[in-house]
């Protein structure tokens, strides 16, 4: 029977995904939360746009403004509690639920360790309340300030620029999002617990766009995903190969023996091999 090495000598590879439309077909607030204030999904959405262009603020900070007025006007309470409770209505992209054990196990066969990051400009909160939250080592995204347990402002607001701070964290294995000093002191290369060149970065919109480039700038892997049979994502998708800026473009079906299940095994079938 062969024995595995011990967990420290082996080395470490990031799986890190945005949420809304990577994970999930949909904006998470779409799943619940929306229906739950008396709005409709498309006027929400034209609300916080519109917000956005009158007062020339963060797309981001304008959605979690809106989150609240509307939530105040409709008499919902906004605790934390809340959230988890619309984030368990959120659908999820078929075999996501299972797909963590699949990775994991595939790099136990590898000797390699498997950790996934949520790296997202959704909420942290209602993430948290999906059937998936346990499988993640830390889940980076937006979050609210709360007093006396209700969310009164934006604690923490992802927009794309921010998403790329957060895979420095990882690769330099900082948990604080408050630490910014951490984060920007310098650390040698081989210091670092997860180089870019093992990690893998799943997303699909324009927030993920530096970190996808910046993944596949410095030797690591991106995939842009597309709801599946949705031509026109697929075509959006596709254009980010065309501007070398991914690496592979796959339906977001993370099924055993789909497209991304196979890209993504070879791909940490590959990382094992550089390691030696």
């Amino acid at each position: 029977m062969e024995m595995m090495p011990p967990t420290n000598t082996l080395p470490t590879v990031a799986l890190i995904y945005d949420f809304d439309g990577t994970l999930s077909p949909g904006n998470m607030q779409d799943f619940g939360f929306i229906q739950a204030t008396g709005k409709d999904i498309g006027a929400f959405w034209a609300t916080c746009e519109r917000i956005g262009q009158e007062q020339d603020a963060s797309g981001i900070l304008t959605y979690m403004k809106v989150m609240i007025d509307e939530a105040r006007k409709a008499n919902i309470p906004l605790r934390r509690e809340t959230f988890r409770h619309f984030g368990r209505q959120v659908a999820l992209f078929n075999g996501v639920r299972e797909w963590f054990v699949l990775m994991n196990d595939y790099g136990r066969n590898q000797n390699i360790i498997i950790e996934h990051y949520i790296n997202s400009s959704g909420l942290k909160e209602m993430i948290e309340g999906t059937p998936i939250a346990h499988e993640f080592k830390k889940i980076y995204a937006c979050s609210f300030y709360y007093e006396n347990d209700e969310a009164v402002f934006p604690a923490v607001a992802v927009d794309f620029t921010t998403k790329t701070q957060f895979l420095f964290k990882i690769n330099k294995g900082i948990d604080s999002i408050s630490d910014n000093k951490a984060v920007n002191r310098y650390t040698p290369q081989d210091e670092r617990p997860i180089p870019f060149a093992r990690m893998i970065y799943f997303g699909d919109g324009e927030t993920d766009i530096p970190c996808m480039k910046l993944v596949k700038q410095q030797g690591g892997y991106s995939i842009a995903v597309y709801e599946p049979h949705n031509d026109i994502k697929k075509a959006r998708a596709q254009q980010l190969i065309a501007e070398d800026r991914v690496n592979f473009v796959c339906p977001a079906d993370y099924t055993k023996d789909s497209e991304i299940y196979r890209v993504v095994t070879t791909i940490l079938s590959k990382m094992k091999s550089d390691t030696h």
